[in-house]
């Protein structure tokens, strides 16, 4: 029997039953997700919707003029649902809007052909839809979430660009030992920055194979670059051409981990030895200058294989009067290390006559790792001056024979600041490994975890100590370096401060005399159950009188997707997990991290803006999902495996505990994180008002996308960050930790971009930035390798700047 809708409009019958069937898929998804999601406790939207969903389908394929009706009613209810649930949130509304929009607009092209509009209403109406979904795919190459300053910043504007711009070195990971990572020079500034350009290009030839990745650094001395690829060959280069100078190979090896984040100058013709050991310890020899004035300056590195190492910083020869032929054994006093269990992947600290190192031990894997013991040894003889072992302060020097400093204590792996008036080093420590059981750890590593310590420069006795996480079971070590910067004090005057970030998101702002807060701390309470034979502390402190970043307790609201498919996959999971917020306890059954122990912020740090007062930090916002493993399950899964036990994903064998530890990003079936952007950012805090003064997501999905897949796509979604920012008295910001692979100028008053410029790879690592004492010019330059994202790796320095005066 012929149809007579068919017959009036011409309709290919196939059509209609092709989109039925698609309605019919869809409201199938949603129905049976939305079932699950409804029995956890979740919202009754997706299975209202997919009943809808399933009518409409039905009603299309059979050609009926009410299948519109059912179609309109789930677009006008998602609408409704989608904005009393996430409000205008562009993102949010994106994955719950754009299918079911596409949907009801195809069902209005269609719907002439069952009687149930007219051609003319039925056109219009999609072509508005066609135009609202041209919209909204054109916003999201627009950057959401962001803050601005609700007025201007009270500063002068940059001086205009001089030849005779200040000329400074880049000595310290964080150029001064204050780590604010601010160069003082404006030649490169907001009203030029656009003209930047490649000066120079560096390849260093670095395997790019395996775990390694380039996280480094450089140092500038006067006309000299230093830098160091994750195998620790070190290269020395033409400040102005970036020509190699020289080149020194340590032949460093480590089965893992490979990490190089920077290198250190020690100017021994310029440094007196006064270092005074502790008592017991012997004293460095007396140093005698060689005849031919070699090693009169200095590289200091560290190297994978747990060496302590100078070399001449003008040849790179190694200084034969620094150790044994200018090398000191790490391990030394740390008895059983394992190759690869503990080295320092971050620069050494010079300061004054001494070398401080702490050390990285490989997390996860067993109780009793090798010592987190720091020690300071002489700069010019590589003896040992002192040891601050937490788990044996009477030791201050090398252990007995056979004996060992204290092992499993917190370590120090990333990057001390110090503060040469008042005669102090402050350290920022890990936790004790295993990291997500802590019930038999030490009484020092309850009260050293996740800590900053401050040690008395001469001696490395301790003066204070603070810790920003009690009985830290989620690896929330302290990772990036103290900044120091004095504030406003409340009678007007300045305050020496400290400025900790941490991976928790969280900012503590202490008074570096003392570690008295200088903004508001308070214990709050957090939850509790702790796993069989361990336990929890009942608060945990926050930094109620400065922003926190990135942190916010998530909701089922905030699971998102690039579609609203996965995005109720990612509902479905986050309502199984076990979530009470921030301190949910570790335990049999899996449960969310947020923040995650990636961070927050990690060994980046941060950057201050000396000029405004301004701190500069980006953040990444990445929870995991953590499970523990009892120990016969855990073994068998070790034996039924290959390779070794993975310290920061997957199965971390915890061995000499009850339990191993199963812990992966939370993460979409399409390979996206399942919570709603931006997943970094970049923000500015005012340290006198301590308030955000802007905020920008950073990076896009031009080199990333769903299923590991490049999109091309420049959309600003803010991705996670590594590595951190510098900022400048020219009024700018530049950055290259993002997953994209740009490295990129903001406007330190706003956070607009002012410039960016494509580079081979990723990066992540910080930029340094210096004025060349031979041209005058300034330089910007940065460590391109890749980022941990994307597979594409490399072995490139660039450096950039202003184009050269006629």
């Amino acid at each position: 029997m012929n149809d007579p809708v068919s017959r009036r409009t011409g309709s290919p019958r196939w059509l209609l039953v092709l989109f039925g069937i698609a309605l019919l898929l869809c409201g199938a998804a949603f129905a049976a997700g939305g079932a699950r999601l409804a029995s956890l406790g979740g919202s009754w939207y997706y299975l209202g919707a997919g009943v809808l969903l399933l009518l409409a389908g039905v009603q299309y394929a059979r050609r009926r003029p009410s299948a519109l009706a059912w179609l309109g009613l789930v677009f006008i209810a998602t609408v409704i649902w989608a904005l009393a649930e996430v409000g205008f949130d562009y993102w949010q509304l994106f994955p719950r809007l754009v299918v079911i929009a596409a949907l009801t607009m195809f069902g209005l092209l269609l719907a002439p052909r069952i009687g149930a509009l007219g051609a003319k209403p039925a056109y219009g109406a999609a072509g508005l839809l066609f135009v609202a979904l041209l919209g909204t795919l054109g916003l999201a190459f627009v950057p959401h979430g962001v803050t601005r300053p609700s007025s201007g910043i009270a500063a002068a504007a940059p001086a205009a660009a001089t030849d005779a711009a200040p000329v400074a070195d880049w000595q310290y990971y964080g150029r001064t030992p204050n780590g604010t990572r601010f160069a003082p020079f404006d030649q490169i500034n907001k009203s030029n920055v656009q003209q930047l350009q490649v000066a120079w290009t560096f390849r260093t030839g670095r395997d790019t194979k395996g775990s390694s990745e380039d996280q480094n650094t450089p140092i500038q001395i006067g006309d000299t670059v230093y830098a160091c690829t994750p195998h620790n060959v070190v290269f020395a280069l033409d400040a102005d051409t970036g020509a190699q100078r020289w080149k020194f190979d340590p032949q460093a090896k480590s089965p893992l981990w490979q990490r190089c984040r920077g290198v250190s100058y020690f100017d021994a013709a310029a440094t007196p030895a006064t270092a005074v050991p502790a008592a017991g310890n012997t004293a460095p020899a007396p140093v005698a200058p060689p005849a031919d004035g070699s090693c009169a300056q200095r590289i200091v590195m560290t190297t994978i294989d747990s060496r302590l190492m100078q070399v001449d910083a003008k040849t790179g020869t190694p200084c034969a009067g620094f150790g044994t032929n200018g090398s000191v054994d790490l391990k030394a006093g740390m008895g059983q290390v394992d190759p690869g269990f503990y080295f320092q992947t971050s620069a050494p600290t010079v300061m004054r006559d001494l070398v401080i190192v702490g050390g990285w031990v490989w997390d996860n894997v067993a109780l009793g790792e090798p010592s987190g013991v720091v020690r300071a040894f002489s700069a010019h003889t590589g003896a040992l001056v002192w040891a601050w072992d937490m788990g044996n302060p009477a030791l201050t020097g090398e252990p007995p024979a056979g004996e060992s400093y204290t092992r499993g204590t917190p370590n120090v792996w990333s990057t001390p600041a110090f503060d040469d008036k008042l005669g102090l080093v402050y350290l920022p420590t890990g936790n004790a490994t295993p990291d997500f059981w802590g019930g038999t750890r030490s009484k020092a590593a309850e009260e050293y975890s996740a800590a900053v310590v401050a040690l008395d420069i001469r001696t490395g006795r301790e003066r204070w100590k603070f810790q920003t996480a009690h009985h830290d079971l989620w690896d929330y070590d302290v990772p990036s370096q103290p900044a120091l910067y004095d504030v406003r004090g409340k009678d007007g005057g300045t305050v020496p401060a400290l400025i900790q970030t941490t991976k928790r998101g969280q900012i503590f702002m202490l008074d570096r005399r003392d570690g008295t807060p200088i903004a508001e701390v308070q214990e709050k309470p957090v939850p509790q159950g702790a796993a069989e034979g361990d336990h929890l502390s009942p608060t945990q402190p926050y930094s109620v009188g400065m922003p926190t970043i990135g942190a916010n307790k998530l909701t089922e609201a905030d699971m998102w997707g690039t579609t609203p498919f996965d995005q109720l996959l990612c509902r479905i999971a986050f309502k199984q997990l076990r979530y009470e917020g921030e301190f949910t306890p570790p335990g049999l059954t899996k449960s969310l991290q947020y923040p995650g122990f990636y961070g927050g912020m990690n060994w980046g740090s941060s950057s201050i803006d000396e000029r405004n007062g301004l701190l500069i930090v980006n953040d990444m916002r990445v929870p995991q999902v953590v499970q523990l493993i009892p120990r016969d399950e855990t073994e068998r899964r070790i034996a039924a495996r290959k390779g070794g036990a993975d310290g920061h994903a997957g199965l971390a064998t915890q061995t000499g505990t009850p339990y191993g530890a199963d812990k992966n990003m939370f993460m979409s079936v399409l390979g996206v994180p399942c919570h709603m952007p931006p997943y970094g950012a970049m923000t500015a805090i005012d340290l006198n008002t301590r308030q955000i003064v802007w905020q920008v997501p950073m990076g896009t999905v031009k080199d990333t996308g769903p299923l590991g897949l490049r999109t091309g796509l420049s959309m600003p979604i803010g991705m996670p960050t590594l590595g951190g920012p510098t900022t400048t008295e020219g009024g700018l910001v530049f950055f290259a930790g993002t997953q994209d692979y740009f490295l990129r100028a903001l406007d330190a008053s706003n956070g607009d971009e002012l410039w960016k410029a494509r580079l081979p790879v990723g990066a992540q690592a910080t930029p340094l930035t210096y004025v060349s004492p031979a041209s005058k010019r300034q330089f910007v330059v940065v460590s391109v390798g890749g980022t941990r994202g994307s597979p594409d790796r490399g072995d490139y320095i660039v450096a950039y700047a202003l184009p050269k005066a006629n």
